[in-house]
């Protein structure tokens, strides 16, 4: 890693505060996400994929939903630890573009994640992953109810979240919710790297849907 490295918009991702702030922010950065992540040494989609892992098994018939897949990064991890059905979905066409030049999924689509419904049918997937997705002016915390909706009773919750925003608890909540309700189980909420080249720590959450 390359400590001098310049962040070029990493260091705008945490200050957009709409919908159209962050659509035209990850559009503009798609070009170079990948690049500037690696730079930056992302941690999150390995110890998501390895979260899951520890809940669904990674068989080439398993069905994983990436929410808000990005450019791939997830995917790819998905895919290297043994998933072979991902779909992907995300509010930037710029990154469905890098996505799809990934080879790592099944299907892309739009997908805007404070607007639900998502396009899939109910209890479609096994599992579904959000990293990097909830976040300061990106996706809400209700966004949840819809993403359950899409996942097989008895299937997997995986979110990978920044420091900042676990700390800001309006997440934690909601899922404290879910959980208070009986709609999800086997929650654990583990703390260790994010992105290292930044110092910024981060949060992998993982839990089962109620069957």
């Amino acid at each position: 890693m390359n400590a001098d490295a310049p962040k070029r918009f990493l260091d705008k991702a945490y200050s957009v505060r709409s919908d159209e702030e962050t659509r035209a922010l990850y559009d503009r950065w798609a070009e170079v996400y990948d690049e500037e992540l690696s730079e930056n040494d992302y941690r999150q989609p390995q110890r998501c994929a390895e979260a899951l892992a520890a809940l669904v098994p990674p068989l080439s018939e398993t069905e994983v939903l990436d929410v808000g897949c990005g450019s791939g990064l997830s995917g790819i991890a998905l895919h290297a630890a043994g998933y072979g059905v991902i779909d992907g979905c995300d509010f930037s066409t710029g990154m469905l573009g890098k996505a799809r030049l990934s080879g790592a999924y099944r299907r892309l689509f739009e997908a805007d994640l404070n607007a639900p419904p998502l396009d899939a049918p109910d209890a479609a997937y096994d599992a579904a992953t959000c990293v990097g997705v909830f976040s300061f002016g990106h996706v809400m915390p209700d966004a949840l109810d819809d993403i359950m909706r899409v996942v097989r009773p008895g299937g997997a919750l995986v979110i990978g979240l920044n420091d900042k925003f676990y700390q800001d608890g309006a997440l934690t909540a909601k899922l404290d919710r879910l959980e208070r309700d009986g709609r999800l189980g086997d929650r654990k909420d583990v703390h260790g790297e994010h992105i290292v080249g930044t110092g910024l720590t981060g949060w992998v959450i993982s839990a089962r849907k109620a069957a």
